[in-house]
């Protein structure tokens, strides 16, 4: 009878339709598409011609599927017009209870990516999933109704009643400290993941000096041996430290009344040295040259030797130390002067002639730095009177060759300076400033009469 009925539709025009027509089966795109690989670990039994959705509307079909390993990578076309992220997901889920498989492709929740999904691009096996099977279910349901615990989950639940029954207060202060805990955890991550790589770091060099740190375990063998044989020698020797230090309390506690008579003993004697100061090392600087000074060998011409002799002629002076029972003050010296030549080997001394006058005094006032404003260098005016190139420096300066230092800040003998005269301490002269041992006289030159009248007169 259907033969019939299709003989019956034949005449009448109706013919069969045609297949280009109809649509491809599981949906797949009529017109233009493209192709992505999805990766997944199971497909279960998806099968070719699946339907692929995108938020439950089929947007393309399963062309292939493959197998590459242990995953399998089916291959999907989707319509052109179907437009993804690059980081798109993909997942095998079934439309009913016993319906057929298909894959859905969607946007990831989060983080989605600016790039589109384009022809050839893959979705790797960790942006895809699978649902769960009903075989799956099942298994599981039995495994739970059948011996799978229901009677040990009612034991467990009322032992954990009892335990926990009147301890609520303390339970909870441990929840509480235990989030804390794993707070404090949470936040030191990343410290901990730095910690754990210096550790992986450590124990690969380690590794690689496996030998190295073999030999060295190996060569420490026979100190330990040598150690374990001498063992009763050490003990003995600390037992005897320990004894001498018990001796050496005793001694120290006997000896405490006399170590502190000794010291309050010596304290004069240091303080009368560190009042010497460098006093005691320029002593001994003169008894390696001993009779003559340290700068003796600039004075040293030939086979002789010039001197020089500063005479003090005043009577009043030389009568009170000669007659008198206590000596009379000493009238301040007079600065040096420079009014006579050096004698030449073999010839007499000249020097000025009788009532020629008094030397010019040594301008103090002009011819000293201020010791508030010291400058590096300090030269003198050239109406001070002395030696061209004499200059002072400042405390500090590096002394010059031939120079001289004044620890104490105040003029010693035998300088262009007045002897006594104060400077800042560890003020700095030039070696022009010393005068040299040349034998020159300084002086003026009188009768008996001068010096009786007190002194020498013009």
């Amino acid at each position: 009878m259907a033969c019939a009925v299709l003989v019956a539709l034949v005449p009448a025009g109706c013919g069969l339709p045609d297949l280009a027509d109809l649509p491809l089966p599981g949906g797949a795109p009529q017109g233009a598409g493209y192709t992505v690989t999805a990766e997944f670990s199971d497909v279960l039994d998806l099968v070719p011609q699946a339907a692929v959705k995108v938020d439950d509307v089929t947007v393309g079909s399963v062309e292939r599927i493959s197998l590459a390993g242990w995953t399998a990578r089916a291959t999907l076309r989707l319509d052109a017009d179907v437009r993804l992220p690059a980081n798109a997901t993909a997942a095998v889920r079934q439309s009913s209870l016993l319906g057929e498989k298909y894959v859905t492709v969607a946007a990831p929740p989060t983080g989605a990516s600016g790039d589109r999904l384009a022809e050839g691009d893959v979705i790797p096996l960790s942006r895809t999933a699978r649902g769960a099977e009903v075989e799956e279910v099942l298994a599981a349901l039995g495994l739970l109704l059948n011996g799978g615990g229901l009677a040990q989950l009612r034991t467990i639940n009322r032992e954990l009643g009892a335990a926990l029954d009147g301890r609520e207060p303390a339970v909870r202060d441990a929840l509480g400290r235990l989030d804390e805990f794993i707070g404090g955890l949470d936040r030191q991550k990343a410290d901990l993941v730095r910690a754990l790589d210096a550790l992986d770091r450590l124990s690969a060099r380690l590794h690689r000096q496996k030998t190295v740190l073999g030999e060295a375990v190996d060569s420490l063998a026979p100190g330990l041996t040598v150690l374990a044989r001498q063992r009763a020698q050490l003990t003995g020797a600390l037992t005897a430290l320990g004894k001498l230090g018990t001796v050496g309390t005793r001694v120290v506690d006997r000896s405490r009344d006399d170590t502190l008579a000794d010291l309050k003993a010596l304290r004069p004697i240091l303080e009368q040295l560190a009042r010497a100061g460098d006093d005691l090392p320029k002593s001994l600087d003169f008894m390696l040259s001993y009779p003559f000074p340290p700068n003796v060998t600039g004075a040293i011409v030939g086979d002789f030797v010039n001197l020089s002799v500063t005479a003090d002629l005043d009577s009043a002076s030389i009568l009170a130390n000669l007659v008198a029972a206590a000596p009379a003050p000493a009238r301040p010296v007079a600065p040096p002067r420079t009014g006579a030549t050096a004698p030449k080997p073999g010839g007499p001394a000249t020097g000025p002639s009788p009532g020629a006058g008094p030397l010019p005094q040594l301008p103090l006032t002009r011819c000293l730095p201020d010791p508030e404003d010291f400058p590096a260098t300090w030269t003198p005016p050239r109406d001070c009177l002395l030696p061209e190139g004499c200059v002072l420096l400042r405390p500090g300066s590096p002394v010059p060759v031939g120079g001289l230092i004044l620890p104490k800040g105040v003029v010693p003998p035998g300088t262009a300076l007045p002897a006594g005269t104060e400077l800042p301490a560890g003020t700095v002269m030039s070696a022009q400033c010393v005068l040299p041992v040349t034998g020159a006289v300084t002086g003026r030159i009188g009768d008996l009469p001068d010096i009786l009248g007190g002194g020498l007169r013009p």
